[in-house]
Formats: structure tokens, sequence, C-alpha cells
């Protein structure tokens, strides 16, 4: 009984998955095996926790053998005491694939019924509606997990096709001509322990970030054009001697971004000595945030092939109680990743001011008449806006504990407040990128005729097909969003490399 032999990763992710569940399907004795030693347990009369204990705090209290299934029915019930808006259906969908994922390696003792049925749910894009607080990030994410496992029991909701409005389980199930199950002893604590809403927040939002990255980069150096800054920072001997990855990485990018360019030679011998550090020392910035997502990444990829179940269910028969559900590890890492996405957007609302200034050429807020216009002041605030709220986003969640469980549980990890948050300050940073790639090709255009490097004028060609030079005011939240949609379609990024040459 091994784990799944496979190489789970961000950028991968539901490939593998999909992987994962075909192993499964075609070999369930992991699961099977692990069963087994579950049901011969409950035959010897010892204690076993939460399979014929009660949870928590009321782990010393045993519970009959004919109150057993009722148990489990009971654990999910209460537990099910989530509140907030809904968890997006994508994550919610990454959350029952991550469970199944976690169930299948082996160490759970789930009865094969119920696993199935949650197979059952995922291959019909049946997706449960889960609310998004409630979690402590402690015995696991239980409340969320015990509403993603409600319609097993024929409660709950689930997500309607375009995962825009939810559906009472009774009707979804009647529709496919299901019946609610009945949980084994060990089944409903096996779904409800895990750290599955945190990790699927941690994957969703860090494989979002692996283009983001790039996006950061290119937002950059149409910055650096636009404001004829120096070339001379991105050298590659000044970042062969503070080696760090992610900076040599950034230096790499812009450099390619820069190829060709006719506006770099205009001023190369202008006589300036050095830039404000929001352009020269965006390598050492974007680098720091690139490496510590990696770091994030690792301890996310980790905890998506692990088992956070408890009790574990061991070869040989042993049956043995841990903290495998612990958030701490994803707590701490989404803390970290919290504020090196965040960086990314504070040092890009820093560009965006200085394209406003006027200097060397340009125009004070990119338009030629102001006064009747206010050009691109107000997008600036809104970046100064969202950099600020991230601020407070980014308040360390995993500082906190608070005890639940009248005292069991007595340190948690608060991750599930920190999965949340990182969410909040992707969608921020996207934004405020956004902003930047806009207002860095309005900056360009008054660099004509002079072009830029190929990467960046490929990159301003794409962002003019959406959005047109501004000669006045006008609704500025359309460019906006046609920028955030240029950000979310991973064609852009594709469009500047070359056959030879891709960005970090």
């Amino acid at each position: 009984m091994e784990f799944l032999q496979t190489d789970l990763t961000i950028p991968t992710l539901y490939e593998d998955l999909a992987k994962c569940l075909q192993q499964l399907e075609q070999d369930p004795s992991a699961v099977t095996s692990s069963r087994a030693i579950v049901d011969e347990a409950l035959k010897d009369g010892n204690a076993y926790y939460g399979i014929n204990t009660g949870f928590g705090v009321m782990a010393t209290q045993r519970v009959s053998d004919e109150q057993l299934t009722q148990l489990q029915r009971n654990l999910i019930l209460s537990h099910a005491a989530g509140v907030g808006d809904l968890i997006p259906k994508e994550i919610c969908r990454l959350m029952l694939q991550l469970k199944i994922h976690s169930l299948s390696i082996g160490y759970s003792g789930i009865s094969m019924e119920t696993l199935e049925r949650l197979i059952f749910f995922l291959k019909h894009d049946l997706i449960p509606a889960i609310p998004q607080k409630g979690s402590v990030g402690a015995s696991g994410d239980l409340a969320p997990l015990a509403h993603m496992s409600l319609p097993l029991l024929g409660l709950g909701i689930f997500w309607n096709d375009e995962g825009t409005d939810v559906t009472d389980a009774p009707e979804v199930l009647e529709k496919h001509n299901i019946e609610p199950i009945e949980l084994k002893p060990k089944d409903g604590l096996s779904l409800i322990n895990g750290t599955q809403l945190m990790s699927a927040y941690g994957a969703f939002v860090f494989e979002k970030t692996l283009h983001l990255l790039k996006i950061a980069d290119v937002a950059a150096a149409m910055s650096l054009e636009a404001l004829q800054g120096s070339i001379i920072p991105f050298d590659k001997r000044i970042h062969a001697i503070r080696p760090h990855k992610g900076q040599d990485e950034v230096a790499a990018n812009v450099r390619f971004l820069l190829e060709k360019s006719k506006i770099l030679e205009s001023h190369r011998h202008c006589g300036k000595v050095q830039d404000p550090y929001c352009l020269r020392c965006v390598p050492q910035v974007h680098g720091a945030s690139r490496d510590a997502i990696r770091h994030a990444i690792s301890v996310v990829e980790t905890e998506i092939n692990s088992v956070t179940d408890n009790p574990l269910v061991f070869p040989g028969g042993e049956i043995l109680s841990g903290g495998n559900f612990h958030g701490q590890p994803l707590a701490l890492v989404m803390d970290y990743a919290k504020i090196a996405i965040a960086e990314l957007a504070g040092i890009s609302e820093r560009r965006i001011y200085l394209l406003l200034e006027g200097h060397d050429g340009l125009p004070k807020l990119l338009m030629q008449e102001t006064g009747i216009n206010s050009g691109f002041m107000i997008p600036q605030y809104t970046a100064a806006a969202l950099v600020s709220e991230n601020k407070v986003l980014c308040h360390p969640s995993s500082v906190d504990s608070i005890p639940t469980s009248l005292g069991q549980e007595d340190h948690v990890s608060m991750g599930s407040i920190s999965a949340l948050n990182l969410l909040k300050v992707y969608e921020n940073v996207e934004i405020v990128l956004a902003i930047e790639l806009f207002t860095a090709a309005q900056a360009l255009d008054f660099r004509k005729p002079l072009k830029p490097g190929n990467g960046v004028e490929a990159a301003h060609k794409i962002i003019r097909d959406s959005i047109p030079h501004a000669t006045e005011d006008h609704y500025f939240k359309d460019d906006i969003n046609k920028a955030i949609d240029l950000i979310r379609h991973r064609d852009f990024i594709l469009q500047l490399e070359t056959k030879d040459t891709a960005l970090y």
C-alpha cells in the first residue's frame, strides 16, 4: 500500500488529478485494503477516535455499535455550520478533486461506496456549493468540507452548470436517479478532516500567479521603455554576483523584451545616471516575489499529495491519531505568498504614477489637453486604492489562534482566512497590472515613431487591438475590464515568445 506515483505540479494540476482518478479506478486496492482494516478494528472492542467515539473534546465517550452510522451522519450535519458568500465553483470542484485524491492514497479507511459517490459527483459536474467561512484551519477545513459532503446525505446545494446559481441537492439527486447514501463508520470523519479548502485556494491562485509573474515583467518592460529608463540595471553581470534565481529570471525577461529597441538606443548616452527604484530594482522586487511563490508552490504540491485525515489507517492494522490535518504549513506560505503577490502591485503602482508625471517629453496625465480632461489620473487612484487594501489583507492570519472544542483544539492555524485573502490579494494585483498595461501603452504612443523592443512592441500591439489610444476622457472601466481579459488569456504571453526564447 504505497502512495500513488504521481508528480502533481501546479501548472499541470488538473491533468494530473485526472490521471490519479484513472489509476484509482483501475486499481482501488489501496482504498479497499484500508477499509478492511477499519472493519476488522470495529470487532476488537477497542476505542478508535471518531470511529466508535465522539469527536474533539468528546473523544473519551464511547458510542454503541448500533449508533455508529448515526454518529457519522451527525458529524456532517453538526459541522455544516459555514456562513458567508459561496466559494467559486471552480475552487469547489478543486476541493472535491483534492479530497478524492487524498482519500484514494489509502490511509483514510473510507468505504468504497462513499468514495465512488464523490467520483460520480465529479464526473457529472455535480459540484457542491460551499460557504467561504467557518474553518479555523486546524482539524482541517471542517465546516467547508462538511458542506461539500452534505449532498451525499441528500442535503445541501449544488452549483448549476454555469456556476451562477444553486439547486437543492434532493432535486439534483432525483434528476440523476440516485438516492442518498448511508455513511459507514469512519466515513464522515474521513470526509471532513483535511486541508482541501486551503489547498484548493493555494493551488488555484498559484497556478494563475505563475502567469501573472510574466505579466508583471511585461508591464515593467513597457513602462521602462515609455519612461526611457536604462537597461544597465538588467545587465546579467550584475545579477551573476547576487544569484537569486528569480532576480536573474526577471532581468533576462526584460532584456529579451527590449531586444532591438530603438527607444533604448535613442537615449543610451543621455547622461542620466540612475532611474527610480520602481524601474531600476524590478529584477530584485519581482524576483523576490518569484522565489517566494516558488517556495509556496512546493509546499502546496507536497500538501495535495499528502493524507491529512485523522485517525490514519496503516498497513498491519494500526489506526493512529495524529495532527496531519493542522493547516500550519499552508497558513504560513499563503501569508508569505500574499505579501509576495501584493508587492507586484506595490511597485507597479509606482510605475503608473511615474508615467503620469510628464517625464522626458511625456504629457502630464498622458493626454495633450488636460484641464477639461483628467486623463489617466483616476485609474492611478484605483491602483493606489487596491494597493492600500492589500496592505490590510496581507496582515498574517497565521499569527492568530483561538481555542476551539472546549480547549481540546487549543492552537489553530487560521489558514482558511489566509486562503480567502490570498485570492482577494491576487484579484487586486491583477487589476493593478491591467491598469499599468494600458497606461504604459498610452505612454508608448507618445514615443512614436521610435520603436520599443520587439517584445514590448508586440505587447503594445496586443493591447491596442483591444484598447485604443485615448485622446479625451472616457469610460476607463471598459479599459480596465479589457486589460484584465488580456491578462487572463494566456495567449498574451505566448504571442510575445519566439520559437527559441520563452519568458521565464
